[in-house]
């Protein structure tokens, strides 16, 4: 059974690898292959039972069934053990295949037709979820009841309050509630999510989520309809809105309790109340999974509750004797961890617990004994089975693999050891075997985490947790008020550790061999005492720590225009030095290009530091996201057109101007500023664009910013003779006022690269302006369209690599 869950979770992740998905027909062809493969391995492996239960009545039969074995081949049990198992496993991949094709297929009929993208839609349904404040209004997701036919059934809106609103008191800040009927008129697109290298990837959640539309609402012709719409899934929304809002009431300054959003994870699991800025301190001391509903707070609770029902039980003369008191308790304490997943919003990591519980205490109700491998393969088969999408979320393997862990070294032990020693065991088990998945997933893990857990999980789990639970409760108030108290000196604890100069490893992301090697080593290495050479399995995690990503060669550069929606951000990368033409946009007061796709893309490229940081001029979708970048990573310079009151110009870094003229070489790649000049100080904050061209192996790219056709004559008239490039960005993203022909004649590019985001406000680039560069007989490369596009200038000429061609999957935006 555990080797065809394994399988069956193989062929469903190898399904989630596929650009397209299979047809139909070829689906049914493979589950018939399946179901025979499946039929000859139970007939097989019922025939060895048969034998290995009869068994010879003789040592004279044994001697001859042993001589005939030998002598006819394929007869030997091992071999037909192997093929039994062969078969199971072919059967386990091409179900678990099949079952996941299936879902994926019913799920991308619910596509949001093109025609009907940014018209104005009217329709009518449900708040679905608890709504989520943003900084100028509020994200909820909605189920559709009455629409234009071929709508999604399932969307995300959005609901954006103007600028007046935003300052007026009377507005509410949330309009509106979980379980509410509303009648809306929307904007919707596909959805879609910029996706970079090592990047998340945000169509695969949504699609996870079944969210297949997203858009937001016109607040004009916004109607509530029902204030309560009373079904199972709504109610427990509202329930969870209900035990925020109290929460919010009892600690409603951010001041006087800094740490609310952290009850209120570990009560509901809405992580989004935690301040944005604590994540990087959970992320620096290891402790991430305890800032909101784990698998370990789901298990303690189940305890108690587990305890507490067994004690009352026990208290009763007539209970017992109906209901043996240790099944009441188990009942009991499964009940308690349904309702503690429901609140918390049903996370992959609370239904594998849960789930675990649940074959445990069927177990125990029908007097069974089940191996921890059998029940963690029965969750992992129950959490497929629901969500064949479970594999694309990281808490997935995180979860499962520390589990199994815990399960590896558990086996083949003697006896049970001290209690402190199994602790310091299972610390170390997966604090050494969750390594690997660490930096494949996240490019970084905490040096301080086994001494931030060895405090934090007592204290958040047996104590903290429970008293929000309680006091999310009437007329409990004093315990949320002692929670806060215990977690702000917990924080007090945790923020120092984090202070550490060494608390966080950082590193590029490793290749798949040296994780593979490295997940084999740690097994080796924590097999119990007598293994002969374990210490072998460290020598395994040496490529994962040292193996760096390839670079260019000397005199070549790749250069990467980042996926960042509507803006701008272009690594250069050389032999030795590292550049970053702009940052990209601010997406919110926490948000921006900077911190959420710049910094990790860099760190997992094994960037350690930037020689240069171009900030080409003073517009939100350029240097939006460059004080995170330089919050993020040393910088040696800093380049820019940024007026001296910009609060960039405060940076503790070394600046200079972008000055025509400029040029400097690094590892035989030349670089040249072009643009602006002395005289273009007066000029509005476009034509200030750094303009910067990048020469090697003879080959030329011109990185343009947001010229308009102003700066454009400039350049045409001062530099004439070096604006030719085989490649070239589009002048602000291919707006009406740049791309004229003279420049785009003088230029020349061969290829040409559109910086711009899917559907953007602004209605870049424009028709015209993309006809013209058609005409021009250049290629066309769009971020929208192509994600991430790299250009490797070398001694082979020019290439190009889409970050959407080389990751395609069927869920993507085509």
């Amino acid at each position: 059974m555990r080797l065809f869950v394994i399988a069956f979770a193989g062929g469903i992740w190898l399904l989630q690898q596929q650009a397209v998905l299979p047809a139909a027909s070829w689906l049914v062809a493979t589950a018939a292959g399946a179901a025979v493969c499946a039929l000859l391995g139970l007939a097989l492996r019922s025939r060895l039972q048969e034998l290995a239960l009869a068994g010879p009545r003789s040592q004279h039969t044994r001697d001859s069934a042993s001589r005939r074995a030998s002598e006819i081949p394929g007869r030997q049990s091992p071999t037909r053990r192997f093929v039994a198992s062969a078969l199971w496993v072919a059967a386990g991949i091409a179900l678990g295949f099949v079952w996941a094709a299936g879902f994926a297929h019913l799920r991308l009929a619910d596509e949001l037709p093109s025609a009907l993208e940014s018209r104005d839609i009217e329709l009518t349904g449900v708040v679905a979820d608890l709504p989520q404040a943003l900084e100028r209004g509020v994200r909820f997701e909605f189920d559709v009841e009455q629409a234009t036919a071929g709508l999604p059934p399932h969307i995300s809106l959005a609901w954006y309050r103007s600028r007046g609103e935003a300052d007026d008191e009377a507005s509410p800040l949330i309009p509106v509630r979980a379980g509410e009927r509303w009648r809306f008129t929307v904007r919707l697109k596909r959805p879609h999510g910029n996706l970079n290298p090592h990047g998340f990837d945000y169509e695969a959640w949504l699609f996870e989520r079944g969210i297949r539309a997203t858009g937001y609402v016109r607040p004009q012709s916004a109607e509530r309809i029902d204030a309560r719409v009373w079904r199972p899934g709504y109610a427990v929304e509202m329930l969870r809105e209900a035990v925020r809002d109290r929460f919010h009431a009892v600690m409603p300054d951010v001041t006087s309790a800094p740490y609310a959003g952290i009850l209120i994870a570990l009560a509901i699991g809405d992580q989004h109340a935690i301040d944005p800025s604590l994540w990087q301190t959970f992320a620096r001391t290891g402790i991430t999974h305890l800032m909101s509903i784990s698998g370990l707070h789901v298990t303690m609770l189940a305890g108690l509750a587990y305890a507490l029902v067994n004690w009352l039980w026990r208290r009763s003369a007539r209970l017992p004797l109906r209901i043996p008191a240790q099944q009441a308790a188990t009942v009991g304490g499964f009940l308690a961890a349904l309702l503690y997943c429901l609140l918390a919003g049903f996370a992959v990591p609370a239904q594998r617990t849960l789930y675990m519980l649940g074959v445990v205490a069927l177990a125990r109700l029908t007097t069974r004994e089940i191996a921890g491998s059998r029940v963690l393969a029965l969750a992992l088969l129950l959490v497929l089975l629901l969500d064949p999408w479970a594999v694309l979320a990281a808490g997935f393997w995180l979860s499962f693999g520390a589990v199994a862990l815990l399960f590896h070294i558990g086996s083949g032990r003697l006896g049970p050891a001290h209690w402190l020693i199994e602790w310091g065991r299972a610390q170390w088990a997966v604090t050494l075997g969750m390594l690997p998945a660490l930096l494949a997933l996240f490019q970084q893990f905490s040096l301080v985490s086994p001494l931030a857990n060895a405090v934090a999980i007592p204290l958040v789990s047996f104590v903290v947790a429970p008293l929000a639970l309680l006091g999310s409760l009437p007329l409990l108030d004093p315990l949320l008020l002692l929670a806060h108290f215990l977690t702000a000196w917990l924080m007090v604890f945790i923020d120092w550790l984090a202070g550490l100069p060494l608390a966080m490893w950082q590193q590029a992301a490793p290749p798949v061999w040296s994780v593979l090697l490295a997940l084999g080593g740690g097994i080796w290495l924590l097999l119990p005492r007598g293994f002969p050479a374990r210490w072998l399995g460290l020598l395994a995690f040496l490529p994962l720590l040292t193996v760096l990503p390839p670079r260019p060669a000397a005199g070549a550069a790749t250069i990467n225009v980042l996926d960042v929606g509507q803006g701008l951000a272009i690594h250069v990368q050389t032999t030795g030095h590292d550049l970053l033409f702009d940052a990209g946009p601010a997406f919110s007061a926490d948000a921006d290009s900077g911190n959420r796709i710049i910094a990790p893309y860099l760190r997992a490229m094994g960037v350690r530091g930037l020689d240069a940081l171009v900030v080409s001029h003073a517009d939100k979708d350029h240097e939006g996201g460059a004080a995170s970048v330089l919050a993020a990573l040393p910088v040696a310079i800093l380049k820019t057109s940024l007026p001296f009151e910009h609060a960039l110009s405060a940076q503790p870094v070394p600046h200079e101007s972008c000055r025509n003229g400029d040029a400097w070489s690094w590892d035989g790649v030349r670089f040249e500023m072009l643009h602006p000049g002395a005289e273009a100080l007066s000029r509005k904050t476009n034509d200030l664009s750094c303009v910067l061209r990048v020469t090697a192996a003879g080959q030329s790219m011109l990185l343009t910013s947001d010229i308009e056709a102003v700066s454009e004559r400039a350049l045409l008239r001062q530099h004439p003779a070096q604006l030719t490039a085989a490649v070239m960005t589009v002048p602000h993203h291919g707006s009406k006022t740049s791309s004229t022909p003279e420049f785009m004649a003088a230029v020349a590019a061969r290829d040409v690269v559109f910086p711009v985001g899917y559907r953007n406000r602004f209605g870049h680039p424009r028709e015209d302006v993309v006809a013209r560069y058609l005409q021009s007989g250049a290629r066309l490369h769009r971020t929208d369209a192509d994600g991430a596009v790299r250009i490797d200038l070398d001694a082979a000429g020019i290439g190009f690599r889409h970050e959407r061609a080389e990751r395609r999957r069927y869920w993507h935006a085509r």
